[in-house]
């Protein structure tokens, strides 16, 4: 099973890009399955509805998302709803949506994990102690298990690729924007990567106009963040399992340019 694993989506111009590469890529490739993260895909912050049926139309078949996932209130009207559009299972009890699904995918269920670090981010029940309830829970009912891990720091990423591996298939880190050239397979058998990166304008500041983040940089001021346009970059991860052992057998990053 190849599995393609997309950073995160900044506004029109990565919905654009996700469309056109992600199409592309399944063709080329063969890609199975499709996981990308889009809580920046409605102008940058949030999703919308019309941003997820984008995703989906480019090819999508799971979508995750991070801390922005409420930041566009026409989430609420539809996230219970959406069986493959996944938020951080370690918000507290009672939030909408869901933190996991599962994907049935021929022989195999493919069960799709949404954590928030929290290090220099909103606070948030424990990651490590929730993975450990998603999986007993869990349990049998999925053959492979692919954790999205939407967090600030590398080592709080690292930590949690080490802290897994061999108990997942993979472990894809997101939230920074900025695709890292750590990919490996770990030493018990989980892929990772420390950041996915995105899919978003490329001439950015993380998907924003690089001016108006100098300005905030330069005059410590507070400033009106406006989304970058031109040539978008896209950011993946490509996962091959083995159809046999379940395994991870290969991995590679993906960073595409118009």
């Amino acid at each position: 099973m190849k599995i393609l694993i997309t950073g995160d989506v900044v506004g029109r111009t990565g919905r654009r890009a996700f469309d056109r590469y992600t199409r592309e890529l399944k063709q080329s490739r063969g890609i199975d399955l499709v996981i990308v993260n889009g809580e920046n895909s409605a102008g940058g912050k949030g999703i919308s509805r019309k941003s997820l049926d984008e995703l989906y139309r480019g090819g999508a078949d799971i979508v995750t998302s991070g801390n922005h996932i409420w930041d566009n209130r026409e989430v609420y009207g539809f996230i219970d709803d959406e069986p493959y559009l996944v938020r951080p299972a370690n918000y507290p009890e009672g939030a909408p949506g869901k933190g996991w699904c599962i994907y049935p995918f021929r022989s195999a269920n493919v069960a799709v994990i949404n954590l928030s670090g929290r290090a220099f981010m909103p606070e948030m029940d424990c990651p490590f102690q929730k993975i450990e309830d998603i999986l007993a829970e869990i349990g049998d009912q999925a053959d492979i298990f692919i954790l999205d891990f939407h967090a600030e720091t590398t080592s709080e990423k690292m930590a949690m690729g080490f802290y897994l591996d061999g108990r997942v298939q993979a472990v894809v880190g997101t939230h920074t924007h900025v695709q890292t050239a750590d990919a490996r397979i770990l030493p018990q058998g989980t892929a990772y990567i420390t950041d996915l990166g995105m899919c978003g304008p490329w001439d950015s500041v993380l998907g924003v106009k690089p001016e108006i983040i100098i300005k905030k940089f330069t005059t410590c001021m507070p400033v009106r963040f406006e989304l970058a346009e031109g040539p978008a970059v896209y950011s993946a991860l490509l996962v091959e399992i083995d159809d046999a052992s379940k395994k991870a057998v290969k991995v590679e990053r993906i960073l595409l340019n118009e």
